[in-house]
């Protein structure tokens, strides 16, 4: 790279500079860097996080005081942010020269956007290889010189994945033409629903919709023997110079609950980078550690939001799976891989599911991490929480988006803020971290509204409910409620014209609204400083360059919220009563009260009960563990506790034994 960056006599910067300047630094240590990134030398972390070791570019000047993040002990930590910093310098110095389309996660993304038109796209796959294509072609090439595959599929989640995708398949195309290419996936699936320009099939030979195991069942069997299988499903070829979309129904879609679990074998799993970009605890699981990948459920069960796409497949057709099959999978794939990380990639992880998920891992005694996508639901109660939590669950991601009342109304979000606020306390107070999706510039939104959302995200921060955020702007999309019907949501399409590629983004005005693109800056500014503890005692205004409005929301809006506590679910039928990995004995008795003592894995309780209640735990002990035959409704023992001791049920609610039991003990979950 180094050689290439010489050779071209690019024009850069200072820093760019310095870093050129110290390629013997950069040579002898990158091995080192990528080794220890690979989870390979762990000792060579202690050597690492010395700022004396790693030579330092622009990206080290994010976080000067590392010390106050990562502490004397965190040694590892800060090395893999050291050496993430190391690697991301000489990122930046690919994009300044030889690879202007690099990317870690992506790859000429800016290519692929809004390509309405496959002009662009192909403008740029006719230019000469650069630098970073002739690096991945060369590993395409070894590939090829090993194996001949007949077909090669190529996944496109997103834009950034797409012009590879492409330049791969033009190789294939020029040195192993007998070989078929297939494309599918995320970008497919929402962008190229109309597709009619056929020069993409220069550079692939089908392209599938939607769920894709269906599909290529249907395109291998048809390459294998076309006589006996003449028909396809859901997928785009060329005939005759056009383009044709057949759907010949052949077969069903595999059902989600019978769906086999999926597979790394041939990824080269333990290669890949564990990187921490941000020391922040919620936000560095993407990027930090290996995850099995999974989904709890297919689909959408809310499928209301009106800027989502919830008319396309992935989304609108929502089916579960049993918590047996999803473990049985978990085991599978833990065997498969070694690892025992879990990171369930649902739209919305149905939070009874979620409940079933974590009963079976419990059942199985599975030593399993996991983390998933969820509704900020009122299900999710102290008692869920403290349940999912107990089987490995460590965080979750959920959508706030709007952070304000009349606009989470509006995209029929199905939450409050109130809501937000207490659920995101059960999490936190369970051991669970938080990140919240946030968007700016929905329809009509208004300064002010932008403003008090900004304060609203700042309490729950404050209030340590939120670990970890990420600011987008509403886009407006083909295939969502407001892109189907945009003046119903005030707004006005403005393009772009559809011109044979991808129709998804569109262009639009919002005459009721702010001037969203102004707020961009500051919001993530603001945003930045409070996942790093920082900023959470200044004024907005900080933040912005230009005047804003005052925020009108109250200095303890969410506080107040979190004041009150969560509704217990102890009147609801079919809520039973749980003690999980707790022992009991008998401490001290007297003439009116027992005192029992409970011990679990965080220490123990010891509480004084009047005799009568004593008397009842200890013999119904047994059927309130948790795998018990028998459970008990929590309504049973309310009734067998109010008519020992002739109360009624808020009296019982305030005794103190009560509330330390109910709270130190046992759990009431929904069966």
């Amino acid at each position: 790279m180094f050689d290439a960056i010489e050779a071209g006599a690019y024009k850069l910067n200072n820093f760019q500079d310095n870093i050129l300047r110290n390629r013997m630094a950069y040579e002898a240590t990158v091995d080192t860097v990528i080794d220890f990134l690979q989870h390979q030398n762990y000792t060579t972390g202690y050597r690492l996080a010395n700022s004396k070791y790693l030579p330092e570019g622009p990206r080290f000047q994010q976080l000067k005081d590392t010390t106050w993040f990562f502490g004397h002990i965190g040694v590892q930590d800060k090395a893999r942010y050291r050496c993430t910093m190391y690697i991301e310098d000489i990122s930046d110095l690919i994009q300044a020269t030889v690879g202007p389309h690099f990317g870690f996660s992506k790859y000429a993304e800016r290519v692929a956007r809004t390509a309405v038109s496959f002009d662009p796209i192909e403008t740029e796959l006719q230019l000469p290889d650069g630098y970073t294509d002739r690096v991945m072609l060369g590993c395409l090439s070894e590939y090829f010189a090993v194996h001949k595959p007949r077909l090669v599929g190529f996944t496109v989640p997103f834009g950034g994945n797409l012009y590879g995708a492409l330049k791969a398949g033009q190789w294939i195309k020029k040195h192993h033409p007998e070989t078929k290419i297939v494309l599918g996936g995320g970008y497919a699936n929402t962008e190229l629903r109309e597709l009619s320009d056929p020069r993409v099939f220069d550079y692939v030979d089908y392209i599938t919709l939607d769920d894709g195991e269906g599909p290529v069942l249907a395109l291998w069997q048809h390459i294998q023997t076309p006589e006996s299988h003449p028909h396809l499903k859901r997928t785009y070829v060329r005939k005759d110079g056009e383009v044709h979309f057949i759907d010949d129904k052949v077969g069903g879609d595999f059902l989600h609950a019978r769906m086999p679990a999926p597979t790394y074998d041939g990824l080269r799993i333990h290669e890949y980078l564990s990187v921490i970009d941000m020391p922040n605890p919620m936000h560095r699981l993407w990027n930090d550690g290996r995850w099995n990948k999974m989904t709890i459920a297919h689909g959408c069960y809310w499928k209301r939001c009106s800027f989502c796409d919830i008319n396309l497949d992935y989304i609108g057709r929502y089916e579960q799976a049993s918590a047996a099959h999803l473990v049985d999978q978990m085991e599978q794939l833990m065997k498969e891989t070694g690892e025992t990380g879990f990171h369930f990639v649902d739209e919305a992880a149905p939070p009874m599911a979620m409940r079933d998920l974590a009963l079976e891992i419990l059942r199985r005694g599975l030593q399993v991490t996991w983390w998933t996508n969820i509704r900020f639901e009122k299900t999710f109660t102290d008692d869920l929480c403290k349940l999912l939590s107990a089987s490995g669950c460590i965080g979750v991601t959920g959508g706030l988006e709007v952070a304000s009342p009349r606009l989470l109304e509006l995209i029929e979000k199905g939450i409050t803020l109130e809501q937000v606020a207490r659920v995101t306390k059960s999490f936190r107070d369970a051991g669970i971290l938080v990140h919240a999706y946030l968007m700016y510039g929905f329809p009509t939104q208004t300064d002010q509204e932008t403003i008090d959302s900004l304060e609203v995200v700042r309490q729950l921060f404050e209030s340590k409910l939120l670990q970890s955020a990420f600011w987008h702007q509403f886009a407006m999309t083909v295939h969502s409620p407001v892109g189907k019907d945009p003046a119903k949501y005030g707004v006005i399409r403005t393009g772009p014209e559809f011109k044979g590629f991808a129709n998804n983004d569109l262009y639009h005005e919002d005459p009721k609204g702010a001037k969203h693109e102004k707020y961009s800056d500051g919001l993530n500014k603001a945003l930045y400083n409070y996942m790093h503890g920082n900023g959470l005692d200044f004024q907005l205004k900080k933040f912005f360059s230009f005047p804003i409005p005052e925020t009108t929301v109250h200095r303890n809006f969410i506080a107040n919220f979190i004041k009150r506590p969560m509704p217990d679910p102890i009147s609801n039928p079919g809520y039973k009563l749980i003690a999980y990995g707790v022992s009991m004995k008998e401490f001290k008795t007297n003439a009116e009260t027992k005192e029992l003592v409970f011990v679990h894995r965080y220490g123990y309780s010891r509480i004084e009960f009047p005799l009568a209640v004593a008397t009842y735990i200890e013999a119904q002990w047994k059927d309130m563990e948790l795998f018990s035959s028998h459970p008990i409704a929590i309504q049973d023992t309310i009734t067998n506790f109010c008519a020992s001791l002739n109360l009624e049920p808020d009296q019982l609610f305030r005794q103190e034994w009560w509330k330390k039991w109910r709270s130190e003990v046992v759990w009431v979950v929904k069966m």
